[in-house]
């Protein structure tokens, strides 16, 4: 069950992946930035698009259209790199487009369990409805588990 307080508004960074829209906590984003040069990393999983040197720091990518298992496409001039930082772990996550900030009432997003329960998502945090669009909310501590890297690994 959640702990939601009725009323109160959340703030989300929208993004795109298909025609779909994504939410993340806007409180998890440092910055957003075009794609730039990503160097391949050996034998990192599928879905680890590479990494980037950020103002001189080494920042891993994950490709979101690999890691949801969707078609990839080649990056085009509304492709962004989103960076995170999740549990003081900082990650860039390569996506479609980011398209703007949106606040949303907490009357405005469902629980995911319904979700989560029957499709064995378990990334998907919430959904949000925002007039005629809905967005998946996610939940980045799982979109990005190191603990499956190492599982993985074994």
């Amino acid at each position: 069950m959640d702990n939601k307080v009725v009323g109160t508004e959340n703030q989300y960074v929208l993004f795109k992946l298909d025609d779909e829209f994504y939410g993340i906590d806007i409180l998890q984003v440092e910055t957003i930035e075009r794609v730039m040069d990503i160097t391949r990393v050996p034998h990192a999983l599928d879905y680890v698009q590479g990494v980037i040197n950020l103002r001189g720091e080494v920042v891993p990518v994950v490709n979101l259209r690999k890691r949801f298992c969707l078609p990839e496409m080649p990056f085009n001039d509304e492709s962004r790199i989103i960076i995170v930082s999740v549990e003081e772990i900082v990650v860039g996550i390569l996506v479609d487009s980011s398209s703007e900030v949106l606040q949303l009432n907490s009357d405005e997003i469902d629980d995911a369990a319904n979700i989560t329960n029957n499709t064995g998502n378990e990334f998907i945090k919430g959904i949000g409805k925002h007039e005629e669009r809905i967005i998946i909310l996610l939940d980045l501590k799982k979109v990005l588990d190191i603990r499956e890297a190492t599982d993985d690994a074994e």
